[in-house]
């Protein structure tokens, strides 16, 4: 196919060979399947601000560290340059998430390379070899889910131990990929993350707890689907109180109950979380009204 012009500078530049196709459009971004000499990889080009429909950006960008002082001054200003490096460090900001999680051993995408505002990173392919599925394309048995689940959980608490996140966390960006897992006989199905630009700092983003008790009850309501004892779970609250109070770790054993406290009830954040649960709903029919209609 034509090279979009955002890759065709890539071309130009050496750094990949040959456009496939299109693999998808999101809310923030568009990914090709591209060629690189034998290897076959993904190249995400990232939307412009004006063009990108993500929810309440300002929560995600919250805290964002930038090294260089002249653009955290432009940043705060909301003049034309600043605005500029905001973008990029949006931007930027999965590449580093990227990197961060796959050091910390949680299943995503390998990065490649990342220019002018291109990614260039790893295809997550199934069993044949094509593109791996998103979970929202898939059926499972109740075993099938619960193992998923159990699997999500773990990467979520593997996330969180490494500082981060995920902030967006659905079916809806989580592929089920094929290969060999470490431990394994042989190969099986596993989920892969991805989608990362709205990713947070635990310890440094005042909506972290919200938005990690929306990512996991995604999951649950998900996978509970197909096994509906995951209905009654609140593994979200187990987790972020274990890590509030220092005692979470990848090997800290979870139960998915949680007894809450009789403190007050804050009615501003519990407002918030029902509007975002409605914004969530909806933004979910409208994708699977799109690919319906695919």
């Amino acid at each position: 196919m034509k090279a979009p012009p955002r890759l065709q500078s890539l071309i130009e530049e050496g750094l990949i060979d040959t456009v496939v196709r299109q693999l998808m459009s999101g809310k923030e971004a568009m990914v090709f399947v591209v060629r690189i000499g034998d290897q076959t990889r993904c190249a995400k080009i990232y939307k412009e601000a004006n063009n990108r429909s993500f929810r309440q950006a300002v929560d995600y960008t919250e805290n964002r560290k930038v090294k260089n002082s002249r653009s955290a001054r432009a940043m705060a200003k909301g003049s034309k340059f600043g605005r500029q490096e905001q973008e990029a460090a949006w931007q930027s900001a999965e590449v580093d998430a990227l990197y961060r999680l796959a050091a910390a051993g949680v299943r995503v995408p390998q990065p490649f390379n990342f220019h002018d505002g291109v990614l260039l990173m790893e295809l997550v392919t199934d069993a044949h070899g094509d593109a791996a599925p998103r979970l929202n394309d898939v059926s499972f048995t109740p075993e099938q889910a619960l193992q998923h689940h159990a699997t999500l959980i773990a990467e979520v608490v593997r996330m969180l131990c490494a500082g981060v996140v995920h902030g967006d966390l659905s079916e809806f960006n989580i592929l089920l990929a094929h290969g060999a897992v470490e431990g394994e006989g042989e190969s099986v199905d596993f989920p892969v993350i991805i989608d990362l630009p709205q990713a947070v700092d635990a310890a440094g983003n005042n909506h972290a707890q919200r938005m990690l008790l929306r990512d996991v009850g995604n999951l649950r309501n998900f996978f509970g689907q197909f096994a509906p004892a995951l209905l009654a779970t609140e593994y979200g609250a187990e987790i972020w109180s274990l890590y509030q109070a220092g005692l979470l770790s990848n090997e800290t054993p979870l139960t998915g109950r949680y007894e809450r406290s009789h403190a007050d009830v804050d009615m501003q954040a519990v407002l918030r979380e029902i509007d975002d649960a409605r914004d969530e709903e909806a933004a979910r029919q409208l994708r699977m009204a799109t690919a319906a209609g695919a």
